[in-house]
């Protein structure tokens, strides 16, 4: 299969491709840069993106230009680095897979959760800071709004549907959303009850994406840091947890109803 290359590691290709036209070493455009020569490793293979005085220091070293500066303003990424590299692929996916221990994923939040997810874990926030990066996760979303691609199913942790998040009305806007999603058929929804007990996927947050020309790839988060998994017996590894977690699920119609009930709840309370 095609390995899909992210707009960052085309960066360093060009990069690499680059310095060797103009005949320097790592360790000679590092001492231009004024860097280690593993950083410029990182660059190269994508892992990494230059700081703006990084990426002018690199025009003038290979005679560029300009050009590593100027792509390099497109680059900037609107995600948090450890993130990057999946928000990527997920707009490639034809088939997203997802499970949630503790909060709504985000292709399914509303404006006003997703705030108060960002203010409590940012307290020193400005406004326009809190309004940008609202605006980036709803723009996640609007790979939904096609009906067709991709398929998406969201597993949910009963611990999401019942911690308020943002008060009792912003959670009830926010379960009405996901059924509103689930009930038009726009994503297949479970929900595992307080009742099953230990499941397989409790200890964290997953996403399964698959792909029509290219391997399928696992994506797992944690407090300030994520992984993306490409090796296939670690992307195997997590379906077979994904599946177990599903048979511990309550099908579709009794997950829309254990979220409608909470939904009604909020709104009542």
């Amino acid at each position: 299969m095609e390995t899909y290359k992210t707009p960052r590691q085309k960066y360093g290709e060009e990069l690499r491709l680059r310095r060797l036209a103009k005949g320097m070493t790592q360790d000679a455009l590092a001492e231009v840069v004024v860097c280690s020569p593993t950083l410029i490793s990182h660059f190269e293979a994508g892992r990494r993106l230059p700081r703006m005085e990084d990426a002018q220091r690199i025009d003038k070293a290979l005679s560029t230009d300009g050009f590593f500066a100027r792509w390099l303003v497109n680059l900037e990424g609107r995600y948090a680095d450890h993130f990057s590299e999946a928000a990527e692929l997920e707009q490639l996916a034809v088939v997203i897979k997802e499970f949630a221990a503790l909060a709504v994923p985000g292709l399914l939040q509303t404006p006003d959760y997703a705030r108060a997810l960002f203010r409590a874990a940012q307290p020193n926030h400005t406004m326009d800071e809190l309004d940008r990066r609202v605006v980036n996760r709803i723009e996640r979303a609007r790979l939904l709004d096609d009906p067709r691609s991709p398929t998406v199913w969201t597993v949910l942790d009963e611990a999401v549907i019942r911690r308020v998040v943002g008060g009792r009305e912003v959670m009830a806007d926010q379960l009405e959303h996901i059924l509103g999603l689930a009930e038009t058929g726009r994503i297949r929804l479970h929900a595992i009850p307080y009742t099953s007990g230990a499941h397989a996927l409790m200890e964290g947050m997953l996403s399964l994406m698959s792909f029509d020309a290219m391997a399928p790839v696992a994506y797992v988060e944690g407090v300030h840091v994520g992984q993306l998994l490409d090796d296939p017996a670690r992307v195997a590894a997590c379906v077979t947890s994904y599946t177990l977690a599903l048979g511990d699920a309550l099908p579709p119609l009794e997950s829309i109803a254990l979220l409608r009930a909470a939904a009604e709840e909020f709104r009542n309370a």
